[in-house]
């Protein structure tokens, strides 16, 4: 006699596992990653080998002395290496870098219980904590295809956003678009991004909603406020942003109009910050502001089960 087997839910599986999809991730940020290296030299390639290694270390450790499963074979520790470190300047200190990796693994991610339990993204709460601790090398700029290896310190360049505001030459679009001008290492090529979130979208990784929505309001605002709308879209990180970090799975709503409230949202804060407060880019504290309203904006657009009744009040 065959015994059904009883468990838990969920009982159907898509066939995707964390692994798999964090593959994918950084499949679609090989674009990125080869462009920083053509755009700022070997320096970029060696200072995103370094954060990962700090970041996957980090929570090989942490898991060890908190007891927990080893979980660096999901690829997660690597995909916030990388993320963090195409959100920083090539000639930022690899101790800054590894810094970085340490605060995102082990306070933003390991603290709360690990992977799929942190409440804001991992790789935006390290950048914001390291601009502010290092707001000097934060902002240190080197220009497009000076290569300067191991000399951080020689040159320093505008980027976009401070060239407009002094008066100095800004980036042609076809620059912009390719990726020559000053900036962190994987918000610079849009093109290079851009190629990478098709491949997401493609493979079915993540929902072209939240991306649409963030570059779409940064769009619409930005023009009604004067600003130059393909200027806005690919200056600071909100490409970026909006494809890889937005959309992290664990730190964005699952409703469709979670969704679109988040990404609105998201777009709303980065123009405010960019026109009207003292930072000249916003995009990292948009999405950590709306990290933080996820559990409140899925409460509201939670679907109503079918056949519910209304509450009795």
């Amino acid at each position: 006699m065959n015994k059904l087997p009883v468990s838990i839910s969920p009982h159907l599986h898509c066939g995707r596992s964390s692994r798999s999809i964090m593959l994918d991730v950084i499949i679609a940020l090989v674009p990125a990653i080869i462009a920083s290296t053509i755009i700022f030299g070997f320096r970029a390639l060696i200072l995103i080998i370094v954060t990962v290694a700090a970041c996957v270390i980090s929570e090989y450790l942490t898991r060890k002395i908190l007891k927990r499963p080893d979980s660096i074979h999901n690829l997660t520790a690597v995909v916030t290496g990388i993320l963090l470190a195409l959100n920083l300047p090539v000639t930022l200190p690899f101790w800054m870098a590894i810094l970085g990796g340490v605060i995102a693994i082990v306070i933003v991610k390991e603290f709360f219980g690990g992977v799929g339990q942190n409440f804001v993204n991992p790789a935006i709460t390290a950048r914001i904590i390291l601009m502010m601790s290092f707001a000097s090398q934060m902002s240190t700029w080197q220009p497009p295809l000076n290569y300067y290896m191991f000399r951080p310190d020689v040159i320093s360049s505008a980027t976009y956003f401070s060239a407009s505001q002094t008066g100095q030459k800004i980036p042609s679009l076809l620059d912009m678009f390719l990726g020559i001008r000053a900036g962190s290492l994987g918000e610079t090529c849009a093109l290079a991004l851009l190629l990478g979130g098709v491949y997401l979208v493609a493979r079915k990784v993540i929902s072209p909603i939240i991306p649409l929505c963030f570059i779409g309001t940064v769009v619409l605002f930005s023009t009604l406020l004067g600003g130059d709308p393909l200027y806005q879209m690919m200056s600071g990180g909100l490409l970026l942003g909006a494809i890889f970090m937005a959309t992290d799975y664990t730190t964005s709503p699952i409703t469709r109009n979670g969704k679109i409230i988040f990404g609105i949202g998201c777009g709303i804060i980065t123009v405010l910050i960019r026109f009207f407060a003292a930072l000249p880019e916003g995009v990292s504290y948009a999405i950590l502001l709306m990290n933080i309203l996820v559990p409140h904006i899925e409460n509201l657009t939670i679907p109503k089960v079918f056949g519910e009744g209304a509450k009795v009040k």
